[in-house]
């Protein structure tokens, strides 16, 4: 265990036990200790019981993969043995509380140091992150100082807890000695977190959302930090106001997003489409769960792929960007919103419970990446007319209340005025083609973009095509077959020219997606990419690297 340079921990318990709280101390202390992070939260639609768990992956290198072989179980309860203890390597180890179980492995007597201490039940998970930190070598002062930071209340009583239990843990012999390491992965975001952030700094004025888990976390975010981005953050009735509420403020002058998964973007898309007719621009952010319906509402999938490219009747065209982790996020939520803008259209964040919610290390200077673009503003001369007929067909724009200019929006077919044309088919026409000369400068636009990315062996003729948060298993799956991996970055307009590039020479495409139908494989196929193999996983839960590894040798 001595020479690893990754180590996967699980943090389990019923709902109510901290399980998410207790994984987020280890992930800030091995922050702190300069590892990259990634989290993984797994928990069921309960409120109290069952079972939830974390899963933190830290490691020396950029972008911690998933493994389903862990190092370090810390159970709050039973179950979580019954649960996890099969995935824990043979010389992994596993930390319990002995006054409520009995196990091999290190037991920690959890309620006799809360007695001792006068502690309430809740801080079991203290005494057992305690001796956690004593197994691992970690000093006790680097665990005092995050726990005290996390900590609003009772910090006084909690580390009086922490301090006994860990003078009272013995350092195991096949324990191992974590040290501090170079690098300086900077800081730890939720991916809704980074795409508040990126909205925020690409001049977000106002979001709207109704709560919708998984996308709930940038409405939480934004609604306790608006003062400090300087915006508004609005909860409403349900996703058809937030939709419509969204386009009158945009009509406004006010860049505006909003947020939901699957089952409230479905009851968007009228607005979306009225949106692309009128040419007012919001962006959308779906952060896609299992469906349809309901489905498993606090689990994954990459199922709204095929929806969002065509959320509305008629020909539009939309941006659309797919990131995989909190990066990713950060940075297409801040371009979006200045490319809505821009091509006066709907843009669109597709991002997945597992990129929402994960937990991710994010390099400061990627804060800088972000800032707010100009708009394409009217000059002021001459009459103004909102949907003008100019060569790129993105018409300059005025807002409501400016002196001397009226500013009609329409969701009729209309003239350059914005008057409804009724049954004027040479000015239906006409429109219609001003649209598609914007939709020309987007595609344009996407190719110039960083769309697609490459990891693995650039020179292998076997590529791995894979999006959003299944990226995040299949890179370790690629590097250890030394295959190439494809990871498209827009989905509209397609980048075909950069997707085109990165596969020349390719044998074999084999496209990886947490779907029952390879809504990617189509997209890629549409396009005239054709698939060779499809490895596809719909049960809710995300792939393992080693799992990926199996399947494609198989192929290989």
């Amino acid at each position: 265990m001595k020479n690893l340079k990754q180590y996967s921990f699980i943090v389990g318990g019923a709902a109510g036990q901290g399980s998410r709280r207790a994984g987020l101390l280890i992930a800030k202390m091995f922050n702190q200790l300069g590892y990259y992070v990634y989290i993984y939260d797994d928990y069921q639609s309960l409120i109290r019981g069952g079972h939830n768990f974390s899963q933190i992956t830290v490691s020396e290198k950029k972008d911690p993969i998933r493994q389903k072989k862990i190092d370090f179980l810390l159970a709050l309860d039973k179950k979580t043995i019954e649960k996890h203890r099969a995935n824990l390597k043979k010389n992994g180890l596993l930390f319990f509380n002995s006054n409520k179980i009995k196990e091999k492995g290190i037991g920690i007597p959890a309620d006799d140091i809360l007695k001792k201490c006068n502690g309430l039940p809740i801080m079991a998970n203290t005494s057992l992150l305690a001796g956690l930190v004593k197994g691992l070598g970690i000093s006790f002062d680097l665990f005092q100082k995050t726990l005290l930071e996390d900590l609003s209340k009772e910090k006084e009583k909690n580390l009086q807890i922490a301090k006994l239990t860990y003078e009272q843990t013995v350092f195991p012999k096949n324990g191992i000695k974590i040290n501090k390491v170079k690098n300086n992965p900077g800081l730890l975001m939720t991916g809704n977190e980074a795409t508040a952030e990126g909205m925020a700094k690409a001049g977000l004025n106002i979001y709207f959302a109704y709560p919708m888990t998984p996308a709930s976390g940038i409405l939480h975010y934004l609604a306790q930090n608006q003062k400090k981005l300087g915006l508004l953050a609005i909860q409403l009735e349900n996703e058809i106001a937030v939709a419509s509420e969204a386009i009158g403020s945009a009509f406004a002058g006010q860049r505006s997003a909003v947020g939901t998964s699957g089952g409230g973007f479905a009851l968007m898309v009228e607005t979306i489409s009225l949106a692309a007719q009128a040419e007012i621009t919001f962006l959308v952010i779906n952060s896609q769960r299992m469906g349809p319906a309901t489905g498993v509402p606090t689990y994954g999938a990459q199922s709204d792929l095929l929806f969002t490219l065509h959320p509305g009747h008629g020909d539009f065209e939309k941006f659309i960007a797919l990131p995989s982790n909190a990066e990713e996020s950060f940075f297409w939520a801040g371009k979006l919103l200045n490319l809505a803008w821009k091509y006066q259209t709907p843009a669109i964040l597709l991002t997945d419970k597992d990129v929402s919610e994960g937990t991710f290390s994010i390099e400061k200077k990627i804060l800088d990446q972000v800032k707010k673009e100009k708009e394409i503003i009217w000059d002021k001369k001459g009459e103004y007319k909102r949907y003008k007929i100019v060569k790129n067909g993105i018409s300059p724009l005025a807002y409501p209340g400016e002196a001397k200019v009226v500013v009609k929006a329409n969701s009729y077919e209309h003239y350059e005025d914005g008057i409804s044309v009724e049954e004027d088919k040479k000015a239906i026409q006409a429109m219609q083609e001003k649209r598609l000369l914007k939709f020309k400068a987007m595609q344009k636009q996407a190719e110039a973009l960083p769309a697609v990315k490459i990891f693995g062996n650039k020179k292998s003729k076997i590529c791995v095509i894979a999006w959003g948060s299944t990226v995040l298993s299949v890179k370790g799956a690629v590097e250890n077959l030394g295959l190439k991996l494809v990871q498209p970055l827009l989905a509209s307009p397609f980048p075909k020219k950069q997707i085109e590039k990165a596969l020349a020479g390719a044998k074999q495409i084999i496209c990886v997606e947490t779907n029952s139908t390879g809504q990617m494989a189509w997209l890629l196929e549409a396009n005239g990419i054709k698939v060779d193999k499809k490895i596809l996983k719909y049960d809710s839960e995300l792939f393992f690297a080693e799992e990926l590894e199996k399947k494609l040798k198989k192929y290989i």
